[in-house]
């Protein structure tokens, strides 16, 4: 749809309720709002599940929420400021989509996968009141997306990482349940022997996780 300031899917709830909850889903580098959008019919029927695509178009198809360059010595290094923008993008999306639909705001998840992750560390340290559940899959936290350093927040996070992730080293990945717990904030971290990709089981996981606190 593009009624919005983004591009999305929606799958509205299968059963009816005054308010429903939501479960936003955001793709990660090069792919589209198609990706993740395909776990929707399993997850569960009384939320709306709405998945975003990214602002920027690539060259070589796909879409993405800040670039990525590489120097000579192939160190990556992701765009600051884009990654800024995006989280108020984000931002923006979130409130259009809370007024169009009958949305329960005390039960948002924003599910990321890779840089769909990393902007949702960002954009929960940014505005920690807004989103109280985040699934972050096979992500980091990017210290440089913050506009202040990070305190403690009552955001709860559940933390998936492949084990043989070649993409984002699961040592990146770790990093990020230490800082959490370092300021006290609910997490939850699991592995799983995979690359850069969601396992079934973590699927499954992340789904229960989710049930249990709609």
């Amino acid at each position: 749809m593009t009624d919005l300031s983004l591009e999305y899917i929606v799958r509205e709830p299968l059963t009816t309720t005054e308010k429903a909850p939501l479960i936003l889903l955001i793709h990660g580098y090069g792919s589209n709002m198609d990706d993740l959008f395909s776990f929707a019919s399993e997850l569960p029927k009384e939320a709306f599940v709405v998945s975003v695509q990214a602002p920027t178009a690539l060259p070589f198809g796909g879409y993405a929420w800040y670039s990525i360059t590489f120097d000579a010595d192939e160190n990556k290094f992701s765009d600051p400021d884009e990654g800024k923008e995006s989280v108020q993008k984000l931002n923006v999306f979130i409130d259009e989509i809370i007024n169009k639909y009958k949305i329960d705001t005390s039960k948002i998840f924003m599910t990321g996968f890779s840089q769909g992750a990393i902007l949702s560390y960002a954009y929960t340290f940014t505005y920690p009141e807004k989103v109280p559940y985040v699934v972050a899959l096979s992500g980091y936290f990017n210290h440089d997306f913050l506009i202040n350093e990070p305190t403690t927040n009552k955001v709860d996070y559940f933390i998936s990482h492949g084990s043989v992730d070649q993409v984002i080293p699961p040592d990146w990945a770790r990093k990020a349940p230490e800082l959490l717990n370092s300021l006290g904030i609910k997490n939850s971290y699991k592995e799983y022997p995979v690359g850069h990709g969601v396992h079934p089981t973590n699927f499954y996981d992340f789904k229960n996780w989710i049930t249990e606190r709609l």
